[in-house]
């Protein structure tokens, strides 16, 4: 896992900067609540906040994401306003907590702002459990968020917006269907059910910190479509604040509170969140488990006892998920995965289209944008694909053929990457060979999408294997494109339990 970390490519140090630019905003953010006699608690509620509008909001563009985080407070005060209210009302506030829990899912139906708004709902109702919010402290507590909110944001979109000079990427919305069809109207129903299995029996764990189970349900829901990728996520989870506790042992523990020291943890562990949320859940649970660790030093609450607890709360919540997504409207991996590689095999469709017209002379066609879209699909399909590629699934089949998908969409990338390169290129010369290539591209993915029977399947492939000699770089990457599509029509289009014929 630490080699996946350290050693996962990083393009353009997206992820170097957007760590690196977390730290100095959170950290200008607490800083400055501090200096301006904030307390102990509105600093963490500050710095909260800081960091929840640096990691949720990703929309397509900077003024969508600045649009996005001025409206954390509309969603987060108010129901900030109500757990304190609530505070010593517990069957109404359990309740209150679970709703805002299922329409924090939903939400995710109106793509990246509704899902950035719902996680800062609920993180603000849930750091009002866990700071033991009172009414009396609201005005503080809204002005702290709203400080390191205005602070953050100056760093994100004034001192370093590194996202101007990057390609606008489209964000992929997941496969969504109507009513109970809808993917995230099925996850906001898991999510509350799984939430209130969390909340009762982490209520018998203690009746003091068993909002940790009802949060590590709804993280285990963050960024899953399918109950394959809940149930990996769950055991990730599990691993990342395990390992996270055995080092709060040796480092959260021994610091007591201590000022300096903390601040520094605190410090690295939210460059480590950043860093690694992208490449490795377990990891970014392990900074964040650290990290809390050491806030509850600075608390005065911190014990060996306390850090059992956070366990066996995780354990919990992140069974309550499971359940949830095994017994409740369930999601299958196949339904999802198949609905992102249709996306991803459009966009081959379209990145292929755009270099055709950029090769026969359109300076307008541009597939520099798609193939960045590509990735991202990729992306997606990696994860929805984790659960049967996981060392641990019994599944022998089912890994086989998604490694092989994943083996071959690579192989499209990268032909489509090169392909973009070449068209980009102002010496790049039509050939009345490269449109003819990129219509059977366009012919092979139509193919794939309509489901062909194995004789058109082998109608295409033969076709494909019969082309003629290369000499030009762009037919050499649109004959590597072929062959991949061709190839991903026996994974795709054979039974998803059965063996891939050779």
């Amino acid at each position: 896992m630490l080699k996946r970390v350290f050693v996962a490519p990083d393009p353009g140090r997206v992820r170097l900067r957007f760590a690196s630019r977390a730290v100095i905003g959170i950290g200008l953010a607490v800083a400055l609540c501090g200096l301006v006699g904030h307390s102990l608690v509105a600093a963490i509620t500050g710095g909260l906040a800081a960091l929840l509008a640096l990691f949720t909001v990703t929309d397509t563009t900077v003024r969508q994401q600045a649009v996005t985080t001025a409206l954390l407070p509309v969603a987060g005060l108010p129901v900030l306003a109500v757990a304190a209210v609530l505070h010593d009302l517990p069957v109404a506030r359990d309740l209150v907590f679970l709703a805002v829990m299922g329409a924090g899912v939903y939400a995710r139906r109106w793509g990246p702002r509704g899902h950035a708004l719902g996680v800062f709902a609920f993180m603000t109702f849930f750091a009002a459990q866990f700071l033991h919010t009172e009414v009396s402290r609201l005005p503080e507590l809204y002005a702290a968020v709203l400080l390191s909110l205005a602070v953050s944001s100056a760093v994100r979109f004034g001192l370093w917006c590194y996202e101007r000079r990057l390609p606008t990427v489209a964000v992929p919305t997941a496969p969504e269907g109507r009513g109970l069809a809808r993917v995230s109207t099925r996850q906001a129903v898991q999510a509350t059910l799984g939430g209130a299995f969390a909340l009762g029996l982490g209520q018998v764990l203690s009746d003091q910190r068993w909002y940790w189970a009802v949060g590590a349900t709804w993280w285990v829901f963050v960024n899953t479509t399918s109950r394959g990728e809940t149930l990996v996520r769950g055991f990730r989870r599990v691993l990342g604040t395990v390992i996270g506790i055995a080092a709060g042992f040796l480092v959260a523990i021994p610091l007591e509170g201590a000022g300096a020291p903390t601040a520094a943890i605190v410090a690295v562990c939210v460059f480590g969140i950043f860093y690694t949320a992208a490449v490795s859940y377990s990891w970014m649970m392990f900074f964040v488990t650290v990290m809390v660790g050491v806030l509850y030093g600075v608390l005065g609450v911190l014990n060996a006892s306390l850090l059992w607890l956070r366990v066996a709360e995780t354990a919990v919540g992140a069974l309550g998920a499971v359940l949830a997504v095994l017994v409740v409207l369930p999601v299958t991996t196949h339904a999802v995965t198949d609905a992102w590689i249709r996306k991803a095999l459009r966009c081959v469709h379209g990145c292929t289209a755009e270099a055709a017209e950029r090769l026969a002379g359109s300076l307008s066609a541009d597939p520099g944008p798609r193939v960045a879209e590509l990735e991202v699909l990729l992306g997606r399909v990696r994860l929805s694909l984790a659960p049967l590629v996981h060392p641990l699934s019994p599944l022998k089949a089912r890994k086989t053929r998604a490694r092989q998908v994943l083996a071959l969409l690579d192989d499209c990338v990268r032909e489509v990457r090169g392909l973009a390169s070449i068209a980009a290129d102002p010496a790049a010369s039509h050939d009345a060979r490269l449109s003819a290539a990129c219509s059977r591209v366009e012919e092979a993915v139509e193919e794939l999408l309509r489901q062909e029977s194995r004789e058109e399947r082998g109608a295409v492939r033969a076709g494909v294997q019969s082309g003629a000699a290369v000499d030009h770089p762009a037919l050499a990457h649109l004959h590597g494109l072929e062959r991949a599509l061709a190839d991903l029509a026996t994974p795709l289009h054979s039974p998803p339990r059965a063996p891939i014929a050779a």
